[in-house]
């Protein structure tokens, strides 16, 4: 009869802890950058909705353009704020014109200086 022995190591608390905040780190980073995506996602496609029928696609448009100032964006705001017939998205639309105007004259400054 042969005596065999079998060693069975058992996995201290501390890998245990390490494994665990790994994968948790790992599906936090994949669950953090589908979020990312998604949204890009969603405003590129709102982007292009400017003049839309539908309020809430303008509005989303509007949130895109607010974080994108340039030039072309000032001069399609102005033909926006023309065009739209509801108060609060023409005020909206007002604000956020205002703000690029200021920015981009900002920036226009710190470049001549």
């Amino acid at each position: 009869m042969s005596d065999k022995v079998i060693v069975v190591r058992e996995e201290s608390a501390a890998w245990k802890v390490l494994k665990i905040a790994v994968i948790g780190l790992v599906g936090l980073a994949a669950v953090g950058g589908t979020g990312v995506l998604l949204a890009r996602d969603q405003m590129a496609r709102h982007q292009s909705e400017l003049f839309s029928p539908h309020p809430l696609r303008r509005l989303a448009a509007l949130g895109y353009l607010r974080a994108h100032p340039d030039v072309d964006n000032v001069l399609l705001l102005r033909d926006y704020v023309a065009w739209e017939a509801r108060p609060m998205l023409r005020k909206r639309a007002n604000a956020i014109l205002a703000g690029m105007e200021e920015y981009l004259a900002a920036e226009e400054s710190i470049e001549r200086a």
